[in-house]
C-alpha cells in the first residue's frame, strides 16, 4: 500500500461547507483506509495501491459531486511528490504563511507559464515559479492583498489548482512522516 494526499479545492469556502469527519467518511464509504485529516480545508491522507495519481483526481472529483454536490478541484500527491514538492520551493527566503504551491491539473505549459508571469508583472509584486505539477507564488504582501488569483491563473493556464501555503504543506508532509514510522 501506497501513503496518498488527496488536496481537495473549494472545501469550506464560497458556501461549501463540509466536516472533515464527513470527507473522512466518503473515503471509508469507498474502501479507502488509514483515512486521516490534516487541517479543515481538504487534505486528506489515505492508503491505497500504489497507481497513477490522475484517476484518483477523478473518482474524489465524482465523489465530491455525487456525496456532496460539491464540485471540487481534487489533486492527489504521494508523499515522496508533495516532499519533492517542498525540495524544490525557490522561494525559502519568503514567508511560510506567504508562499505557496497551487497544486495543478497538469503541467504547465513554458510559454503559457511565461504569459502568466509577463500578464501579471504590472498587477503586483507576487512572485511566480513553476514546479512538477505546480506553480509556486510568493504572496510579498498576502494572499488578501494580491490581484493573484486562481481564476488569473487557471484562465492563462488552462489548468485547474488548489493552492497550500508553505507551512500547511509543511503540516502534512510531518503528519504523513508520522503515519508511515
Amino acid at each position: 500500500m501506497a501513503r496518498y494526499i488527496a488536496f481537495f479545492g473549494s472545501i469550506n469556502v464560497g458556501g461549501n461547507r463540509l466536516t472533515m469527519a464527513d470527507l473522512r467518511w466518503a473515503f471509508e464509504r469507498e474502501g479507502f483506509t488509514g483515512v486521516e485529516t490534516v487541517v479543515a480545508s481538504g487534505n486528506v491522507l489515505f492508503d491505497f495501491d500504489e497507481r497513477p495519481t490522475d484517476g484518483l483526481e477523478e473518482l474524489f472529483a465524482h465523489m465530491m459531486a455525487e456525496r456532496f454536490d460539491i464540485a471540487s478541484f481534487v489533486a492527489v500527491r504521494s508523499g515522496p511528490e508533495l516532499a519533492a514538492l517542498l525540495a524544490a520551493d525557490p522561494f525559502t527566503d519568503g514567508d511560510d504563511a506567504r508562499v505557496h504551491a497551487l497544486l495543478l491539473s497538469g503541467q504547465p505549459d513554458r510559454a503559457a507559464l511565461d504569459r502568466l508571469i509577463a500578464d501579471h508583472a504590472p498587477r503586483g509584486a507576487e512572485r511566480i515559479a513553476g514546479g512538477a505539477r505546480a506553480l509556486y507564488i510568493d504572496y510579498v504582501d498576502g494572499v488578501g492583498q494580491s490581484r493573484l488569483s486562481n481564476a488569473f491563473i487557471e484562465r492563462r493556464l488552462g489548468l485547474a489548482g488548489t493552492a497550500r501555503n508553505r507551512r500547511s504543506l509543511q503540516r502534512i508532509l510531518a503528519k504523513l512522516a508520522e503515519a508511515t514510522t
